[in-house]
């Protein structure tokens, strides 16, 4: 009994031991995300914006040359012109706004991936850091009127509640989309599709 409880305690430590040393391996390996990846990047991943589609779409490059397409989560921006198709107003200026947030960061963002969208884009909150400080440029686009809270989407966004008070920072201040009586991006594009 006494060889058996010994043969026990030593398989024991030998097996939290090596699973020690396999965790410690593992922990000091950098990962590449890839855009097929079932797990989001950590927000640690830094990415180079290549181009700003519009006023909540980005394309960003992985040091590996891969580029992939990303949505800001849970907002919505007017729409740009698009295959001759006219385009929203405010639609150039939420693009600019955007390309000027991705600008001051010297084109480097921080993503945090919360789903992939029917268009294979993957759908994420987008971060820059300047002067040491974070920023979110969902929040950012929402509080400066350049788009609205996409809310059919909003129990899958991580920071809802500070996108629904940036939300309602531009529309107290009546800026940007806010300005007028302007129709909502999704209004717009369900209307341009029924046209066809």
């Amino acid at each position: 009994m006494k060889k058996l409880t010994k043969n026990f305690i030593n398989t024991g430590l030998f097996v939290g031991v090596s699973g020690i040393f396999i965790i410690l391996f593992l922990s000091g390996r950098q990962q590449t995300w890839t855009a097929d990846s079932k797990v989001a990047p950590p927000l640690t991943v830094r990415w180079t914006v290549v181009k700003v589609s519009d006023g909540d779409t980005i394309t960003v490059r992985q040091t590996a040359n891969e580029k992939v397409k990303v949505r800001l989560a849970c907002i919505d921006a007017p729409e740009t012109s698009k295959k001759g198709q006219a385009g929203q107003e405010w639609g150039e200026e939420s693009t600019k706004n955007l390309q000027k947030l991705v600008n001051e960061a010297n084109n480097e963002v921080m993503v945090s991936i919360v789903d992939t969208d029917r268009y294979g884009r993957k759908v994420a909150e987008v971060f820059t850091s300047v002067n040491g400080g974070e920023k979110s440029l969902n929040e950012e686009q929402l509080t400066s009127g350049n788009a609205y809270l996409y809310r059919q989407y909003l129990k899958n966004c991580p920071n809802a509640e500070v996108f629904q008070r940036a939300e309602e920072i531009a529309a107290a201040k009546r800026i940007g989309v806010w300005s007028g009586n302007y129709e909502k991006p999704w209004d717009f594009r369900k209307r341009i599709k029924n046209q066809q």
